[in-house]
């Protein structure tokens, strides 16, 4: 243990000498990415409020053909500009965008309509253009608005009850949380703090292996008179240290930034406090260990610090890949899933969020696999660098 623990130490030191790497590994990701998840929060919560505030501006064709339902939509904040257009400049227009949305009104719609027969209404639209169809969607919305209070005066007309054609009325009860909810938003939060995590090591994980061989190091401290295993394990350490320092700056900067995102006009409340920030590093740190095993096993292949760095690249999506792959499911988490690194960290960093109960066993269990799995990786590299190859 004197001999993991010198070699720790040694790590670390060196490993804060560098500015350039302990800036990339404590600064740019741990500080710079949740102040780019705020952000942009900030931005998508703007724009939406901005969106539903600003007038609807659609381009009309034959306008006097319906004056009620346009009366209807400008009733509702929409703009109608009219413009004398055929079918194909009408769909060059919108093709082109110079206008967004085009509405024509077809020669018989009143005649369909005062004969109570359905009147349709041809809407130009690019649904490729994600704010046309947005706004697309908007107007569609304003439009069966107007189409149900036809079809409840028709019927009023018959002397029939509208009421009559509502045969189910289905009344939402939400039992959803300010805190539940700003999960359907902070669903990368995971993503980025394991991502994060990982990149705090990164760097010191390459330096001590790859880059010790590439400046000509390793050879001399393997000479040492200590076992080869116990120098590399001090390695794992530091880099597993280095991942904990940028987990909890990861955790505590999203706790800050997140004060300043306006969730509260939305119903929703991201507001990150002491206790909770304490779970989400004490349940992500046995990755920690997982991360920094992997890492020193693949950079023991590679013969330079270029080499090293490109192939680690690559394996910091590995642990992302369970989450990726829970976006296209919809797991629940079990004791068999909590098994997975990484993933059940998701989990348990979700169930913090929404407040929700978090049973003991699968905090034993993530804990467990997660530091299992970095004990195998740790002496799986410990192996590997009592070959002699490890110095070639």
């Amino acid at each position: 243990m004197h001999a993991i623990w010198t070699v720790l130490k040694k790590e670390v030191i060196e490993n804060l000498r560098d500015r350039r790497t302990v800036f990339s590994a404590l600064v740019f990701g741990p500080l710079f990415g949740p102040l780019i998840l705020a952000f942009s929060l900030q931005f998508l919560i703007d724009r939406s409020a901005k969106e539903a505030d600003e007038p609807l501006e659609i381009g009309v064709l034959h306008a006097e053909r319906a004056p009620n339902l346009l009366a209807f939509l400008a009733a509702r904040n929409v703009r109608a500009a009219s413009l004398s257009l055929d079918d194909r400049a009408a769909r060059a227009a919108v093709t082109e965008r110079r206008h967004r949305l085009i509405l024509s009104i077809p020669e018989d719609f009143g005649t369909r309509l005062r004969a109570g027969e359905p009147a349709p209404v041809l809407l130009y639209a690019d649904d490729s253009d994600t704010y046309a169809g947005q706004r697309g969607a908007r107007l569609r919305g304003l439009i069966a608005q107007y189409n149900q209070s036809i079809a409840r005066l028709r019927l009023q007309a018959r002397g029939v009850d509208p009421l009559l054609a509502v045969a189910i009325a289905v009344q939402d009860i939400d039992v959803s949380t300010a805190r539940s909810r700003s999960v359907t938003v902070l669903g990368t939060l995971s993503y980025l703090i394991i991502f994060a995590m990982l990149i705090g090591g990164m760097y010191l994980a390459i330096d001590a292996t790859a880059g010790e061989r590439e400046r000509g190091s390793l050879e001399p401290l393997l000479t040492m008179p200590v076992r080869r295993e116990h120098l590399i394990y001090g390695k794992i350490l530091a880099t597993a240290a280095f991942m904990l320092v940028s987990l909890v700056l990861t955790v505590s900067a999203c706790a800050v930034a997140l004060r300043f995102v306006g969730l509260e006009s939305f119903g929703m409340t991201a507001r990150l406090d002491a206790a909770t920030v304490v779970r989400i590093v004490l349940a992500c740190a046995p990755l920690a260990l997982a991360g920094a095993g992997l890492m020193t096993v693949v950079a023991s292949f590679t013969r330079s610090y270029r080499e090293a760095q490109t192939w680690l690249g690559f394996v910091l999506m590995l642990p992302t890949l369970p989450l990726v792959f829970l976006g296209l499911t919809s797991l629940k988490p079990t004791a068999a899933l909590m098994a997975v690194p990484s993933l059940s960290q998701h989990f348990l960093i979700t169930s913090l969020l929404r407040n929700d109960p978090v049973l003991p066993l699968h905090v034993v269990i993530s804990a467990a696999a997660s530091l299992a799995l970095g004990i195998a990786l740790a002496w799986v590299a410990g192996r590997l660098y009592r070959r002699e190859a490890v110095l070639g």
